[in-house]
């Protein structure tokens, strides 16, 4: 893979390459190199942040982490925001939602995109932020689909 040099406003990442951030897992090591690299803020959606609450309660009751990794991964990425790493992505959600729906239509019966898969490429779209970063192949072909650049970090 080629490497891909982009600033934070021009970076839409999928909110579950983000929860790599505040949990362990596999891509954990590389996501959190990327990002210490990286500099500027990275736009969120609404969507996106209640993405990744989820995605910390639900490894809490996963048992995946215990409470005070829960309560830690909430402060930490609550955090993020407060101290300018994230802001808040302002996007035009009918929009993003008809864009969703048209490439739902043309790529989910190939590629078997799931909807918040779809939502977040759609989002990027919208945003036009030309790079996106995700770790789920069905994304990956829809992200390449629809060209824009993909960024896969890598340990």
């Amino acid at each position: 893979m080629r490497r891909i040099v982009a600033t934070a406003d021009k970076i839409y990442a999928d909110p579950s390459a983000l929860l790599k951030l505040y949990l362990h897992e596999p891509e954990s090591r590389p996501m959190a190199a990327w990002r210490g690299k990286l500099k500027g803020p990275l736009a969120v959606t609404h969507h996106g942040r209640v993405e990744l609450t989820n995605g910390i309660a639900l490894a809490a009751h996963r048992g995946l982490i215990d409470e005070r990794a829960f309560n830690t991964a909430l402060a930490a990425f609550d955090d993020d925001f407060e101290q300018g790493r994230y802001v808040q992505a302002n996007l035009l959600w009918r929009a993003a939602l008809k864009r969703a729906a048209e490439l739902s239509r043309e790529h989910s019966r190939t590629l078997g995109t799931r909807t918040l898969d779809v939502l977040h490429v759609a989002s990027a779209l919208e945003l036009e932020t030309p790079v996106f970063i995700s770790f789920d192949l069905r994304q990956q072909n829809l992200v390449r689909a629809v060209g824009l650049k993909l960024l896969v970090p890598a340990g």
